[in-house]
C-alpha cells in the first residue's frame, strides 16, 4: 500500500517526536513560529504506546 506524504503530516510527525523524547512544548511554539501554545497543540499527538524504558 502506497501512503502519500505531505509536509503537513511531516510537521505532525516532528512535532510528535519532539515532545516525546521530552522537548518543551514552548520550544517547540517556537521552532514552529506559534503565537499560541494552544496552536502548538494541534500537531502534537503523543503516542499511546508505553516505552520500555519507562518500566526500568
Amino acid at each position: 500500500m502506497k501512503k502519500n506524504i505531505s509536509v503537513h503530516g511531516l510537521k505532525h510527525s516532528f512535532t510528535t517526536h519532539l515532545l516525546e523524547i521530552g522537548t518543551d512544548i514552548c520550544y517547540i511554539q517556537e521552532l514552529l513560529g506559534h503565537k499560541s501554545s494552544k496552536t502548538t497543540e494541534v500537531y502534537t499527538h503523543v503516542s499511546k504506546i508505553e516505552s520500555p524504558l519507562n518500566k526500568i
